[in-house]
């Protein structure tokens, strides 16, 4: 059980709904915008690769835009589903109390502070060097 009270959780939920809302809302319109936005024909139109260049990189950060998006709001819903599952606020790690701080400032934290920095060490580790 979290040490979190029932105001905080409340307040976090609502927090969490909100961001939940204005991401679908963002992500539907990014989706229907481009469709507005061909950026083939776009690039039938370019005249040299400099201009090829500027389109591929609108549509490339179009679409890493989106894929942000996209995983922001699927840790907003685990954030929200371990509220509803009453494990929000605890480690998923080492079960330890998260601090309330740490998560006004990032409400989908899984980790508390030791077992996240643990995780970025292991994830640095296990990344292959150039």
């Amino acid at each position: 059980m979290s040490a979190l009270s029932k105001p905080e959780i409340q307040m976090f939920r609502k927090q969490l709904r909100d961001r939940e809302m204005d991401l679908r809302k963002a992500i539907h319109a990014s989706l229907l915008n481009s469709d507005n936005k061909d950026y083939s024909e776009v690039a039938g139109r370019v005249l040299d690769i400099g201009e090829q260049s500027l389109v591929d990189l609108l549509a490339d950060f179009h679409i890493i835009e989106l894929e942000k998006e996209v995983a922001e709001l699927a840790d907003v819903e685990a954030a929200v589903a371990r509220i509803t599952a009453g494990t929000y606020g605890q480690c998923a790690d080492c079960g330890v109390d998260i601090d309330v701080e740490r998560l006004r400032i990032y409400p989908t934290a899984r980790r508390c502070t030791e077992c996240q920095m643990r995780h970025e060490r292991m994830a640095k580790d296990m990344t292959p060097s150039l």
